[in-house]
């Protein structure tokens, strides 16, 4: 069963659509919050669809592969595929751009284990 108002599956904690730029946090039926905007992976290092589970949470995390870039909130899903606050406007490195405001609301609300469900 899909949650109300969402392209993803009740079970689903968190929903990303690619082909929309959105994403929301589901509890019960419907929608916690959202949608909100988002920005995903650029041609090469594309986001990849699929049902994934929340493992490393880190209120400031540097990348060790992209310049130490700073990635606030970060909420990771799939192995270095996270939810973080970023820009709006460019795309990333597979990752999931949210405004800063957004960014706080989803790592406060996900947990390790909570599933992440990303439909193109």
């Amino acid at each position: 069963m899909f949650a109300t108002g969402t392209p993803c599956l009740v079970s689903a904690r968190a929903c990303i659509k690619l082909s929309t730029n959105q994403a929301w946090l589901i509890a019960g039926n419907g929608i916690f919050y959202g949608p909100v905007p988002i920005t995903h992976g650029r041609a090469g290092w594309r986001t990849p669809p699929g049902t994934f589970r929340v493992g490393v949470k880190a209120k400031m995390h540097y990348s060790t592969l992209f310049d130490n870039a700073s990635m606030p909130n970060s909420v990771f899903f799939n192995g270095g595929i996270a939810f973080h606050a970023g820009s709006l406007r460019v795309t990333s490195h597979g990752c999931i751009h949210l405004s800063n405001a957004a960014s706080l609301v989803f790592y406060e609300a996900l947990n390790r284990g909570d599933v992440v469900q990303v439909v193109p």
